[in-house]
């Protein structure tokens, strides 16, 4: 659980550098139209939709953007025939990742994301070749450990499937299904959690010592994140302390 929480920090910081370019608006945008599109644009039926508004408005998009990003979706004026692709492959030292995509043209999207895999010592793999490693699951962080009871007895009544608690956070574990009531349940108990989102959990980890190797890895990840189809980026890496000091300095 310790690595889940120190590569889940690694992740947190990055999403703060990525709201700060701007780019990210666009794939919250994206993201938005297609779950109101497919799941309708009330926000309380439909979870997808729910967690992606909640994400926008912690990088402070405003309302009147989301808005329309929903209207776009669930009224059909939306022309873009955008796809949801997933690709999946190695980085070096055998991190398997998974890649997720919206996009209007394969053409461009594939060597892109080949071109991402090359340039970092990486291979693009097939489909399945590394989707097994990972289960899609809801996770609610939570990082007040205090609350340790309180949480577990709304989580476990409102449907969540597991509870792991570390020293620095509580993680919340549900199907996608139950996710939205689950996160609306601790909602409801004035319970704020620092992060939650529907991810591809990985079911095993590959730890990397070397140093060299886990710059690679995040270059990789920093590329894929750069291109503007790419929505989600998962992988099943685990830094070893030292690698984790030396990113960190």
């Amino acid at each position: 659980m310790a690595g889940h929480s120190k590569w889940a920090n690694i992740k947190h910081r990055k999403a703060r550098q990525d709201a700060s370019r701007g780019k990210v608006f666009t794939k919250y945008i994206r993201e938005i139209v297609t779950a109101a599109k497919l799941g309708g644009g009330d926000a309380a039926s439909n979870p997808r939709l729910r967690a992606v508004v909640e994400k926008a408005l912690s990088v402070n998009m405003t309302r009147d953007v989301i808005n329309r990003a929903i209207q776009r979706g669930a009224g059909g004026e939306d022309n873009d025939d955008l796809k949801e692709i997933t690709y999946e492959g190695y980085g070096v030292g055998g991190v398997a990742v998974i890649i997720e995509t919206m996009t209007d043209n394969l053409n461009r999207t594939v060597p892109d994301i080949r071109h991402c895999f090359s340039k970092t010592d990486g291979n693009l793999g097939t489909n399945g070749s590394v989707a097994f490693l990972f289960t899609k699951r809801g996770e609610i962080t939570f990082e007040d450990v205090s609350l340790e009871d309180q949480i577990m007895d709304i989580a476990l009544e409102a449907g969540a499937e597991d509870i792991e608690i570390s020293e620095d956070e509580i993680l919340v574990i549900t199907t996608p299904e139950t996710f939205g009531q689950v996160q609306d349940a601790l909602t409801a108990a004035g319970l704020k959690s620092d992060n939650a989102e529907v991810v591809m959990s990985p079911s095993t980890k590959a730890e990397i010592t070397d140093i060299d190797q886990a710059k690679k890895i995040m270059k990789m990840i920093d590329m894929f994140e750069d291109l503007d189809d790419v929505q989600n980026v998962y992988t099943n890496v685990e830094f070893s302390e030292q690698v984790l000091a030396e990113l960190d300095a």
